[in-house]
């Protein structure tokens, strides 16, 4: 199938693409990557009547680390996170997190803002953020610069809090130190599918004691889900494999996940115990 007509605009700078979306927001479409807007218009499931894309622009890829927080922007590749030389908790992550996401060319030409913005609720890219609380940057000709957090950012399958007229430009992500293990596990029934549950966590440990847990888990509902119920029975506890066990219990009986061809409610909640401790390094 091919995409309904549209017109096609390649600004070279964000004023001159923010300038565009303003002209009509519910008609534009901004393009990044592409891996997922392309397929959905070749279906005929989007018709933007313009596009804007942003690849011409300079200055919106790659990484900065800022005081005690890493600035993702909003073109980088899933590629240059997969070969992210950062190190630490956060590196690990974002690079396990990165190659899990889809085919190597998709990696090779999605981007870590388009993913968010998209919204699919079993993004790993939508899991980390909402595992890490991280703020997320848009701006509009309008209104200027404004920060969501993650928590108010997501707000059902494919919708965000972001305005039609706004482009998100970076994500910011506080880095991990050595106190901190972080780790995602996802279950596909092919490589490079989304995963039907995907478990991220990250749990700081202070002399043998858990003082600080975080845990998001994908294909369990229309948005990452946070689990109170996890992140509550791990801290103040002794860091052990019988105290992880007992969280990804808990998250399991706090979800309450759709049933579809490929998995019920049931499966999923079993996929939450299994995973939930292979993304803390625990088999």
């Amino acid at each position: 199938m091919k995409p309904s007509p549209f017109e096609y605009v390649a600004p070279t700078s964000m004023e001159e693409a923010l300038a565009v979306l303003a002209g009509d927001p519910d008609e534009t479409k901004v393009l990044a990557g592409g891996q997922s807007l392309v397929p959905m218009m070749n279906f005929r499931l989007a018709r933007p009547e313009r596009l804007v894309d942003i690849n011409r622009i300079p200055g919106i890829a790659g990484t900065d680390v800022v005081a005690d927080r890493l600035v993702i922007r909003t073109r980088t590749r899933h590629l240059a996170l997969q070969n992210t030389s950062l190190p630490g908790p956060l590196g690990h992550l974002l690079r396990h997190a990165a190659a899990k996401v889809g085919h190597l060319p998709i990696r090779t030409r999605g981007t870590f803002g388009g993913s968010l913005a998209h919204c699919d609720a079993a993004s790993e890219w939508c899991l980390v953020a909402s595992l890490l609380d991280a703020d997320i940057t848009a701006e509009s000709q309008a209104r200027g610069s404004r920060t969501i957090a993650a928590a108010d950012f997501f707000r059902s399958i494919f919708t965000t809090a972001l305005e039609p007229d706004e482009i998100l430009t970076s994500v910011s992500l506080p880095l991990l130190d050595d106190s901190w293990t972080a780790g995602i596990a996802e279950f596909a029934r092919r490589a490079g599918d989304f995963g039907i549950v995907t478990a991220t966590a990250a749990v700081q440990v202070v002399d043998g004691t858990v003082t600080e847990a975080r845990v998001s888990l994908g294909g369990v509902g229309e948005v990452p889900f946070r689990s109170v119920a996890a992140e509550s029975t791990m801290r103040g506890e002794a860091w052990t494999t019988d105290l992880i066990t007992a969280a990804a219990q808990a998250a399991a009986e706090e979800v309450d996940p759709p049933s579809d061809i490929h998995g019920d409610a049931a499966y999923r909640r079993d996929l939450v115990r299994a995973l939930l401790p292979r993304a803390l390094g625990r088999p």
